[in-house]
């Protein structure tokens, strides 16, 4: 029985450091589907999304949602300190349980109140060791304790600055791209003259993004669970939206920012192929279509309307069905998973940007304030005659 109650608490400091060692330090992708971590999110994920779609009011049922990615980084630090105290103690106990306890009889509790004790550091001595292994195993525990909380608070940072360097990006889309973004409102926003160099920047930009959300979010796969600022974004979102109008651009308009549209659409790609494996998350299969036939032809007249130079051949709308069975499925599979809901092709609803109300005092300023048709006016704004 010792043996066992030997084995039983080193297997379990062990699960416990392995855990936290691929979750915190490995720097890529975690494999194993018994671990601890993965166990941990599917047991605590799967009721909070429960309970939370549930909430009717849009802006509340995202608060309850956006409580679960930290709280689930907390949650996790106490799964982790519970498992190495429980398996000290499983040590201890099969050892006898080799402490002098002067207030009660020594037992398995006092084995586990010494394993805490150590594990946190506090050295309070009522319970002090009277064997050398058990003075050793204290020793390692200790350690192993001071150890552990800090290089899991040295992960809080890390996690937080890969979080705001992803938001920062979502946030500029916002004027670019409407609110949720859409690829029909990103191109019609890049219809001015000159917009060419400006789009190819923008896809430029999203390609890094793309490549920085793939390696931060599969090395550290809670940060998927951290929901953006606003109701009306996600990085989900605005990475589909990015892959809409990459595919848009390389399969039904003429320019030469569809190249860069390539490099983005495959970057993008990878990172919702890859994101969706990491939860073990199969494409999602008869999935209603985003872009029918009728609303294709809406976006063609509002792209035309826009001066977009749009591919005049009837085969654009197959060509763009191609490209989009390569992501959607795997985009509407992560969609469904955490209840962040994937974007138009077209804003459905006016909705207000959140950030016109900058816009507002410029277009007000730019109506007190003509710009003056000849030098004569010119010279009546700056000088009084």
């Amino acid at each position: 029985m010792q043996v066992v109650t030997m084995l039983l608490g080193v297997l379990c400091v062990l699960v416990v450091l392995l855990d936290a060692f691929q979750t915190i330090i490995l720097p890529r992708r975690a494999a194993g589907r018994l671990r601890l971590t993965r166990i941990f999110y599917i047991l605590t994920w799967m009721p909070w999304r429960l309970v939370a779609v549930r909430i009717r009011h849009p802006r509340k049922r995202e608060t309850a949602l956006s409580f679960y990615g930290p709280l689930s980084l907390i949650f996790l630090l106490v799964v982790w300190a519970c498992g190495m105290v429980l398996g000290y103690s499983l040590i201890y106990y099969s050892l006898g349980s080799p402490f002098s306890d002067a207030s009660e009889h020594i037992g398995y509790l006092s084995d586990l109140y010494v394993s805490g004790t150590n594990f946190f550091t506090l050295g309070l001595g009522d319970v002090t060791p009277h064997a050398q292994i058990a003075r050793a195993l204290s020793t390692c525990e200790a350690g192993t304790g001071f150890g552990f909380l800090a290089i899991v608070m040295g992960y809080f940072p890390v996690l937080y600055g890969a979080f705001s360097r992803r938001e920062v990006s979502i946030s500029l889309l916002d004027a670019r791209a409407g609110s949720p973004p859409t690829a029909a409102e990103l191109l019609r926003r890049h219809s001015f003259d000159g917009a060419e160099s400006a789009l190819a920047s923008l896809l430029s930009e999203w390609e890094r993004w793309s490549a920085e959300l793939l390696e931060s979010h599969i090395s550290y796969t809670l940060l998927c669970y951290f929901r953006s600022q606003h109701t009306n974004q996600s990085w989900l979102s605005a990475l589909t939206a990015m892959l809409d109008t990459s595919a848009l651009l390389i399969a039904g308009v003429r320019g030469h920012e569809a190249r860069q549209a390539q490099l983005t659409f495959a970057m993008a790609r990878h990172a919702v192929v890859d994101l969706a494996q990491v939860f073990s998350i199969k494409p999602k299969q008869d999935i209603p279509d985003r872009l029918p036939r009728e609303s294709y032809e809406q976006l063609y007249k509002l792209l035309c309307q826009s001066g977009v130079s749009v591919c005049r051949d009837g085969e654009s709308y197959e060509r763009l069905r191609d490209l989009r069975a390569l992501y959607e499925s795997y985009a509407a599979a992560l969609s469904e998973h955490l209840c962040m809901p994937l974007p138009p092709w077209m804003a459905e609803h006016r909705h207000k940007d959140n950030w016109l109300a900058v816009a507002k005092v410029r277009s007000q300023a730019e109506a007190a304030n003509p710009e003056p048709n000849t030098i004569a006016e010119v010279i009546d704004q700056h000088h009084e005659f």
